[in-house]
């Protein structure tokens, strides 16, 4: 069972590409991010990352990376400081003509995931607000390397579609793939970082049978699982599987199974046809009202009022296929 896509598939995440951009001297663009994980590839020129939080602008040069864990309004600069520069809004404008970048000036190729829900998973919780990969860090030759090329190469002939339109068949297919290959290769390198730092979820899933312990928990999370079973099926005794699950995550088994089906069902309750006994049993409780009281504690809100208000946010701006703008 792969994990990791396992994870992205049940928070809900939702492709939106923010396009090729190239930045005139003294310009500053607003991107409004507050739902969403993304990254902003500089293929020329230099641009800073102003976001609440950083004690200082992050700097970024050609082929840096930089990797936006946890949503937030933010501000893409050609100057390390704002003073006197008024941020733009963005907007979507994939494929459209764009003229040649003028000598010196920045260029950035942008994409955003849009969360359609608060994610639980451990994952999410220990991504760090911003990372930044530097170009000497990614060997051309790597997956991200190339990805990052063939990135940039399509996203400059996605605007001459109407001077070359043979050259850029299957652009669209092709912008999509990498865009999602160089998101994983991203949360790849994080998840790495992090695993060899300390304990986390990250750590946890290098550990062969913890590993093991959190697939079997992800992959049926309506089983009525048990320490002694899920020790027994990860091949360790009830003892040193809590120990080293706990070393590991931080946590115990169960709880972690609670959070898991917590986050399996913010994912069901998204779909107005599942009934609430349906959602209940599909994670593991016995009827509606246990699920309801476990899943209020844990989000804050009834599965009802949830469902309600997810229903309602579906028009809203930030969602994917709502607004032309923003992110």
């Amino acid at each position: 069972m792969d994990l990791l896509s396992d994870v992205l598939q049940q928070s809900g995440l939702q492709r939106r590409l923010l396009d090729l951009r190239h930045l005139p001297a003294a310009t500053a663009l607003r991107f409004p991010c507050e739902r969403s994980m993304g990254f902003h590839v500089v293929t020329a020129g230099r641009v800073w990352v102003h976001a609440p939080g950083l004690a200082e602008p992050l700097a970024l040069a050609a082929g840096d990376v930089a990797f936006m864990g946890r949503g937030c309004v933010h501000v893409l600069a050609t100057e390390p400081r704002l003073e006197g520069l008024e941020p733009q809004p963005i907007a979507r404008t994939w494929g459209a003509a764009l003229p040649a970048a003028a000598a010196g000036q920045a260029s950035i190729v942008s994409g955003a995931y849009q969360l359609w829900h608060t994610p639980l998973h451990p994952l999410f919780a220990e991504l760090p607000a911003w990372f930044v990969l530097p170009a000497a860090q990614v060997p051309r030759l790597s997956p991200l390397g190339l990805a990052m090329a063939l990135l940039v190469q399509e996203s400059e002939s996605a605007g001459r579609a109407a001077a070359e339109p043979a050259a850029t068949l299957g652009s669209d297919v092709l912008v999509h793939g990498l865009f999602d290959v160089m998101f994983v290769q991203l949360l790849r390198e994080i998840v790495a970082q992090r695993g060899l730092a300390g304990h986390g979820w990250s750590h946890a899933v290098r550990d062969p049978a913890v590993h093991r312990a959190v697939a079997l928990l992800q992959a049926d999370v309506a089983r009525p699982w048990t320490l002694e079973l899920l020790a027994q099926e990860a091949g360790l005794s009830r003892t040193t599987l809590a120990e080293r699950f706990r070393a590991a995550m931080g946590d115990t088994p169960l709880a972690h199974l609670r959070t898991l089906r917590l986050q399996k069902a913010m994912q069901l309750l998204g779909d107005p046809r599942r009934k609430l006994d349906d959602v209940a049993q599909a994670v593991g409780y016995q009827d509606a009202f246990g699920f309801s009281k476990a899943f209020k504690r844990a989000v804050g809100v009834s599965p009802g009022e949830f469902r309600r208000r997810d229903a309602a946010e579906r028009a809203s701006p930030w969602r994917w296929g709502a607004a032309a703008t923003g992110t």
